[in-house]
Order: structure tokens, then sequence, then C-alpha cells
């Protein structure tokens, strides 16, 4: 079945059974980009919902978790991180032919581009500071009282992100990328200790993954919770920093080049001091180990897209096979972050 067909017969009936007040008959239409989960805009008479569900095919182990998007969402309504409002689960692949979850529809702004062209500088500069105080409360959530203490394993985060994502590479592997085998290396050979920080961590914290305020800077929604789990603080905040280290415009979404004091972006420098001022913290050191991670593990997760694309599993095959030339070039990011503290 393809990605971007969605059974709205079995949706409608589905949830006439198992959501209170839905009311057919619905419509469905394909949120545009997105690699992972596809993602559904439902229209009723009455009002709109969201759907995400896992691809349909064959899928490797543990990824495209809808149930874990669901329940991590759930826990955080009422915390300080804004999330849609959860209405149901189904875990039953035999509705659609694989999982799938409804949530709110949360109106607001997208801004796929760091650079944030539609805004004034004053408000771009208030965006990023949304961003960095939205990165701080995903990081000081109270992982026992909301129930998501079990959400994540014990034990040192990293070691266990390297070991995860260099299988999930292994698996997707399409041809050697020299660069990616000594990013490994790099990686395995020097392990940072495990310190003892324990947080609900997103995976996969960028500008694009939230919603802001139609009419303000607010931010109203962090979506893709995919990735997320119990880990390492510091992984969310190095993926801010790779991300802006990548060409602007529509492939890399990125800042590399751009005079971001004349549009009111902090450096990366003042990025870091201000979540570590929001988070009591006097500094962090080997910043660029936990850099060099984040490029590693964006190169194996386009790895994954890349395969997928090629198989026919892709929510977007054209785009897939697009970013499937990237991963040599995060590899290389990835080693050239080694270098720097």
């Amino acid at each position: 079945m393809d990605a971007t067909h969605l059974d709205t017969d079995a949706v409608a009936a589905w949830l006439s059974q198992h959501l209170d007040g839905f009311e057919g008959p619905v419509t469905a239409e394909k949120f545009a980009g997105g690699q992972s989960n596809p993602t559904f805009l439902l229209k009723t008479p009455a009002r709109d919902y969201v759907l995400r569900r896992k691809p349909p095919g064959v899928l490797l182990k543990s990824a495209h978790a809808v149930d874990r998007e669901f329940r991590v969402q759930q826990a955080l309504a009422g915390t300080d991180v804004p999330v849609a409002r959860m209405h149901v689960l189904c875990e039953d692949d035999a509705v659609i032919g694989s999982a799938f979850y409804v949530m709110e529809r949360v109106h607001g702004r997208n801004f796929d581009d760091p650079r944030i062209p539609e805004v004034s500088t004053e408000d771009r500069s208030k965006v990023f500071d949304q961003m960095n105080r939205v990165l701080a409360a995903i990081h000081s959530v109270d992982i026992d009282a909301v129930g998501l203490s079990d959400y994540g394993p014990e034990g040192n985060y990293f070691e266990r992100q390297v070991g995860r994502w260099t299988k999930q590479y292994r698996a997707s592997e399409t041809e050697t990328v020299p660069a990616m085998d000594q990013l490994i290396e790099w990686l395995t050979e020097n392990m940072p200790e495990d310190d003892g920080k324990r947080t609900l961590v997103h995976g996969d914290y960028r500008l694009d993954n939230l919603l802001f305020a139609e009419d303000g800077t607010d931010c109203v929604a962090v979506l893709d919770w995919e990735l997320s789990t119990i880990g390492h603080p510091y992984a969310d905040l190095a993926a801010v920093i790779m991300q802006w280290q990548m060409p602007p415009g529509g492939a890399g979404r990125g800042l590399q080049g751009v005079d971001r004091a004349a549009l009111g972006i902090p450096s990366d420098a003042d990025f870091i001091a201000a979540y570590c001022r929001r988070m009591g913290l006097s500094g962090i050191e080997r910043f660029g180990f936990y850099l060099a991670f984040c490029f590693f593990r964006m190169a194996a997760i386009i790895q994954g897209v890349k395969k997928r694309g090629l198989e026919g599993n892709a929510s977007d095959p054209e785009r897939a096979a697009k970013m499937g030339t990237y991963v040599p070039l995060f590899a290389q990011a990835g080693l050239e972050a080694t270098k720097h503290g």
C-alpha cells in the first residue's frame, strides 16, 4: 500500500467506535514533507483532527513507534512543554494496514527555514528564545511525576544510542561510506563516562518541529516525538547546533554563512549559554563529542530514509532519494566536529 494513501472509510468506522464525539464523513489530506511517519489532516463537518501512522511495508525493528509518540505527548499534557492533545491510539494493524493515533489539530505557524524571513528581527529573536525555553522545559520535566521514568533504559545514553544507530545504519547500508565508518569508530573510542544526567529528550529537536502562535511568537506545540526517550539532554542541544551548521535553504535548512546578528538570531555560543542559564549550568565540556554524535545519528537516519525510498516505502520517495546523497556529508561534518571542544 502507498504511504500517501489513507483508507478514510476504515478510519471513520474505527473512530466512530473509539473516539467520543466523532462523526463522519471524513476526508484526509497528507501533510507535505516528512520522511518518517506519514501525517494526515482529517476533516469532518464538526472539527479537524490530525492522524499519524506507521508507514506500510517491512520496517526496521523499533522504528516508527507511534505508540511511544502517543504515550509521551499524553504524559506531557499539563506540563510546561506545549503538545497537542492526544485523542486515541489504534495498535491494530488490520484497520488501515499499520498502527496510528489521532490528536487534536493545533493551529500555528511552522518555520521551515531558520532564517525566518517572514517575521521581523524582533520577533525572530523571540522565536529563538522560545525555542530555547521549550528545550529547557523538556529537559526539566519530572519524569517520575508524569509516569515516564521507564520510557528509556538506565545507563550510558550515548553508548546505547551509538550502538543502536550503528545497528540501524548497518541494516539499511546500501554502499560503503568511509567517513561514516571512521565516525562510528571515533565515537566508540571517545565515549564519555555516564555523568548521571537522565531527562526526557525529544530526539529530533529543531525549529521546523515546532509550531508557533499564528499571531505571536509563543511556541504552541512540539511535534514529531518519534525519537523521544529518556536519555541525555545534551543530545537535544547539540542537535540544534548541528542543524544550524547546515547550508541555508530547502535542503540543509541551516544557518551556515548567515549573518545571524543582523537577523536577530543567536550565535551557537549564545544559544548554549541561554540554555545553561535556564538549566542552572556553568557550561558544557566536550561539546564536540555531542555534536559529532548528532551528525552520526542524522546520517544513520537519512540512510534509513534512502533505503526506504529505494524499496518504495518512503513517505516522499523523490525527497528520500535526494536526502540520501547527504549521508557522506553528515558523516564528514561529524568527523570535523570531533576536532573541536
